[in-house]
């Protein structure tokens, strides 16, 4: 027991613990070989039912029959088996699932009657089951949930190039070695698998027994059997019979049962509950789509002249179609949403586009070859990336039971195509009539779920188009043009194309809503706003950049409550873009760490100074400063200290007038001119009824279309206002009205006096791009 609880090679490991990084790809090739069982076996069934009908004498509803019970007994199996392998190691399930598989494999081989055929083959499809969850769930269990996508991607490629692959040798294959052999062979495969598992693969960590988990498990596995059960009863008794309606409706409860019982819905997946649905969406398509290409394009490539070898060639570049899809996947890291946005509407398309197959073998057999693809592509686009994340977001404690609701959701898409009376197993094949309806009942599925899973916009965009210009056609080109196999294509087309320009709108709507948010948080990290009220002041400050969306430009603003009283800066750095930005932060960075340390607001501009000179040097630019005002207010008393190296003049605002407040200009900060000499500040008196206004050149400098300066003064006295807060709103929204473009950054802070002291807080008013 001890050696099943470790990794061969990796030590022990608890549950939980992250998979060991260098798992030989000799491990993944055994997995998906394996998982390649689950399928090959169904195709080699539907080649082998001829000799069946004729050597053993199983008649056509004992095969469908079969298909019915192996299908719920398929589900069943997916449930148990996962479940099992979470508790008792994977690799230990998947010996005893291959152990089943050539034992109904020998069995099928002898048998003389078709009851016992019927019995062996639903045993083979069970045993298939378990081995596909169990190497699905040891996928995730041994790759890091990075490379995950990578490894999803080449797995489901090789699946879908088995299923090209079988699809065109298996009636060769049953015909040349007859289906008894061929049950042998697999009986065969089964035991050098087990060899090859027990010499290559690891084991994987015991979780040990969950009763919630199995609980919930148990809901859904009574659910999706009442579901297809169901689902392959209504069209031979009939969807009004009361034990389907009865199937039908007991299935959700099953669910809700599970989901109550346990008590822990969203943690019991790890992930919100969104994510597995979608997933689960994304097979159910899966499943439908397959059943529809498989019936379709048969029936389609006949009708056309094509032979049966043709049809079969048809449906086999699904998955080569497929492949493709999953390669791009593999390389390309597009997230399930825009696999599903793009890849659901190519197949709905594709689907549509069957409607036109035209006469003649040749072309017959190549538009149904090029559209299969086209569909499978579409199909495995949207599937890759949303199986991928699902399977990443699981805890390795509960990978074998939540593994199991995927390929649970494929056969359930299988029995949803099954449950009309055209495609039912329990009933004839379609016939060339049905394929119409049929194919624009797929058309409608898949349409429904990019509605669902993908951008709602995308797929309206490629209906509304195609839908508009066929109408537009037909109105005037006439109902013979518009029903010509070129217009459809043409119409679709457009329609496609429509879907991916919307695509990419919202896409580059996406990453400018990001950008401008990234912008609001640099700016709130370099630009903190200015409080309402703070030390014995009221205040207002504005910001705007001169490019819209940047967030923060080359003019710098602040002020802090420090315990020598209230000190404010403003400024402006020479020079534009990200070195601006970078000098604008050294400045606010040595002013919020100075201004608490350095009692003369003198020395605290000096230091400004000696920052930027050693910015400078650092830089190698010899032109590097800034211009800055700073204020210093006490705690009490009706005046402010001011210091002004080379920027604009404060402006003292009344009611009566607007004058400029006269103080000594020192040269700006960074040419090295206050490093020997302490700056005196000048005292300046502030009245109770007095605003002081700090701003920028990019408020005074601003132009209008004549190319006047914007008369800040006289905008000033015609506003009448001296409220700090109301002064910076009009002053943003006059500036605005002035220019037509502003052409350098703006900022400003208003400051009065309290009236009465009153308690210090941090309620930011800054007006923020």
């Amino acid at each position: 027991m001890a050696s099943d609880m470790v990794v061969r090679g990796a030590g022990p490991r608890g549950p939980g613990a992250p998979p060991r990084d260098g798992v030989p790809k000799r491990v993944f090739a055994v997995l998906a070989a394996l998982a390649a069982l689950y399928v090959i076996g169904p195709v080699l069934r539907a080649a082998a039912g001829p000799q069946l009908v004729r050597e053993l004498g199983v008649s056509r509803e004992a095969l469908a029959a079969g298909e019915v019970l192996g299908a719920v007994g398929g589900v069943v199996a997916l449930f148990v088996t996962g479940r099992a392998g979470d508790r008792f190691g994977r690799r230990r399930v998947l010996v005893w699932s291959l152990a089943a598989f050539g034992t109904g494999c020998l069995f099928v081989a002898f048998v003389a009657q078709p009851s016992a055929y019927i019995a062996g083959r639903v045993l083979v499809t069970m045993a298939a089951s378990a081995i596909f969850v169990t190497c699905l769930a040891f996928v995730p269990s041994l790759s890091l949930p990075g490379r995950l996508r990578r490894i999803m991607g080449t797995w489901l490629a090789i699946m879908s190039l088995v299923f090209l692959g079988i699809n065109n040798v298996a009636s060769v294959v049953v015909s040349a070695m007859g289906w008894r052999t061929v049950s042998l062979a697999f009986a065969v495969l089964a035991v050098v698998g087990t060899v090859a598992v027990l010499r290559i693969v690891p084991e994987t960590v015991v979780s040990g027994a969950s009763t919630r988990l199995d609980v919930l498990f148990s809901g859904c596995l009574a659910a999706a059997v009442l579901l297809i059960t169901g689902l392959y009863l209504a069209p031979v008794r009939g969807w009004p019979d009361p034990w389907v309606l009865a199937m039908l409706a007991a299935a959700p409860g099953a669910v809700a049962a599970g989901l109550l019982c346990s008590r822990s819905r969203r943690r019991l997946t790890g992930a919100p509950l969104r994510q597995p649905g979608t997933a689960l969406v994304a097979g159910v398509v899966v499943g439908f789509t397959q059943i529809v290409i498989a019936l379709a394009l048969p029936a389609l490539v006949i009708a056309g002249g094509g032979t049966p070898t043709q049809a079969v060639l048809a449906v086999s570049a699904f998955g080569l179609g497929g492949a493709a899809a999953c390669l791009l996947a593999r390389h390309t890291a597009f997230t399930p949403l825009t696999g599903c946005s793009l890849g659901l509407p190519l197949a709905a398309v594709g689907l549509a586009l069957l409607h036109t197959v035209p006469a003649g073998a040749g072309p017959a057999t190549a538009l149904c070859c090029a559209l299969s693809a086209l569909v499978g592509f579409g199909i495995m686009t949207a599937q890759t990336p949303q199986m991928a994340g699902f399977l990443a977001a699981l805890p390795h404690s509960r990978l074998g039971a939540f593994s199991a609701l995927h390929p649970t959701a494929i056969v359930l898409g299988t029995a949803a195509a099954q449950a009309m009376p055209a495609t039912s197993v329990l009933r004839t094949g379609p016939t060339t009539a049905d394929m119409g309806e049929l194919l624009w009942v797929a058309v409608a599925v898949v349409a429904a779920a990019a509605l669902v899973v993908g951008r709602p916009a995308v797929a309206l965009a490629v209906a509304a188009t195609a839908g508009l210009e066929y109408l537009v056609i037909r109105g005037f080109a006439g109902e013979q043009v518009a029903q010509r196999p070129g217009t459809v294509v043409t119409v679709l087309a457009i329609g496609v194309l429509a879907g991916a320009l919307t695509f990419l709108r919202r896409q580059q709507t996406e990453r400018l809503a990001r950008t401008q948010q990234a912008a609001g948080a640099l700016q709130h990290a370099v630009l903190h706003p200015i409080p309402s009220r703070l030390g014995g002041l009221r205040l207002a400050g504005l910001y705007r950049p001169a490019t819209v969306g940047t967030g923060i430009g080359g003019d710098f603003l602040e002020a802090v409550d420090t315990p020598f009283g209230t000190r404010i800066l403003v400024g402006d750095v020479r020079g534009k873009g990200m070195q601006a930005v970078q000098t604008v932060t050294d400045v606010l960075g040595a002013f919020r760490c100075q201004a608490h340390e350095v009692a003369d607001l003198g020395e605290l501009a000096a230091r400004l100074d000696r920052q930027l000179v050693r910015a400078a040097g650092a830089r190698g630019d010899d032109e590097l400063f800034a211009t800055a005002v700073l204020i210093q207010h006490g705690v009490t008393g009706d005046a402010v200290e001011v210091v002004n190296c080379g920027h604009l003049a404060p402006l003292a605002v009344s009611r009566r007038s607007v004058r400029e407040i006269a103080v000594p200009a020192l040269l700006p900060l960074g040419f090295g001119a206050l490093g020997e000499d302490r700056a005196e500040p000048a005292t300046v008196g502030l009245a109770p009824d007095e605003t002081l206004l700090l701003h920028t050149d990019g408020l005074s400098e601003a132009r209008n279309s004549s190319g006047d300066f914007y008369p800040l003064a006289e905008r000033l006295e015609a506003a009448g206002c001296t409220e700090p807060g109301t002064l910076v709103t009009h002053l943003d929204k006059d500036v605005h009205d002035w220019t037509h473009h502003l052409t350098d950054d703006i900022a400003v802070v208003a400051l009065t006096r309290e009236p009465a002291l009153a308690p210090r807080s941090r309620q930011a008013d800054l007006s923020l791009a």
